[in-house]
């Protein structure tokens, strides 16, 4: 085989230029609860699919990995998962007070290589061996690009608590410095980005706000995390909004993949004062 791994700034630069911005993206993947914030008992239906358009469903999203957690840090009860052909379903029944946390874990491979001179991509679900031994004999310039995904979205019944928000260590995540279901209208909210547990400078953040199937354009914007890892976003209307943050290093699991991309997807309402 004349197939080689390439590693260092070659092989990161091959694989980057085929991995996709957030900002770059066209299809997202999205969680949508019916609602967020509540007074009393009650179940709540949530959308998860992968669309263009932002919460206008498309393709329906894999809920195998759902995880709900209840305001005691226990899972919660789900109900009526069903994988439609446009989008996915599920029910959470909410029956206690404070917050709740619904996430869908994932991870996948992206593998670039040169085939007679030509850059070819593949993106792989099943692990990295399974990508791998679909090489053909004459691949060069093989990078490897490990992909970790965390797709939430926050329930709150009654009043707020950050019980179920406590972070894994694992991956990207969000710390909120401001609670997920206590967003306003012209307020600003503070966000914490961590790669496995600790505060992270560099995090791209986009933000998209509901409705672009009857805009002319995104109307998205992005954002940065400082040192401490922190945002500031300045809610410009009430609202559903989605965020999308990625981040990118040279520490994946697998030993012949060059280089970890990490995102954090998640989808907030923003309430009228």
């Amino acid at each position: 085989m004349s197939r080689s791994f390439i590693a260092g700034a070659a092989g990161l630069a091959l694989a980057g230029a085929l991995l996709l911005s957030p900002a770059a993206q066209a299809h997202k993947r999205w969680l949508l609860p019916s609602h967020t914030v509540v007074s009393e008992a009650q179940w709540i239906a949530v959308d998860a699919s992968v669309s263009n358009d932002i919460f206008d469903v498309d393709r329906p999203y894999p809920l195998k990995a759902l995880e709900a957690v209840g305001p005691d840090g226990k899972p919660a009860t789900v109900d009526n998962r069903l994988e439609g052909h446009r989008r996915s379903v599920f029910d959470v029944e909410l029956t206690q007070p404070g917050s709740y946390r619904l996430t869908l874990p994932g991870q996948s491979y992206f593998l670039a290589w040169q085939e007679n001179g030509e850059p070819q991509r593949r993106r792989g679900w099943n692990g990295a061996d399974a990508l791998l031994a679909e090489l053909p004999d004459n691949a060069e310039q093989v990078a490897l690009t490990e992909t970790h995904s965390r797709l939430e979205t926050f329930i709150t019944m009654g009043a707020p608590n950050s019980t179920a928000l406590k972070p894994s260590g694992q991956g990207l995540e969000l710390q909120p410095l401001t609670h997920p279901n206590d967003l306003y209208d012209s307020e600003s909210a503070r966000f914490r980005f961590l790669v496995d547990g600790e505060p992270t400078e560099g995090v791209e953040v986009e933000l998209v706000p509901a409705g672009t199937r009857y805009r002319d354009s995104q109307d998205h914007w992005t954002l940065t995390s400082d040192a401490k890892g922190e945002i500031t976003i300045d809610w410009p209307a009430a609202g559903r909004y989605y965020l999308e943050a990625g981040f990118a290093d040279k520490h994946p699991d697998h030993p012949k993949a060059q280089q970890r991309r990490l995102q954090y997807l998640a989808t907030f309402e923003v309430l009228p004062l």
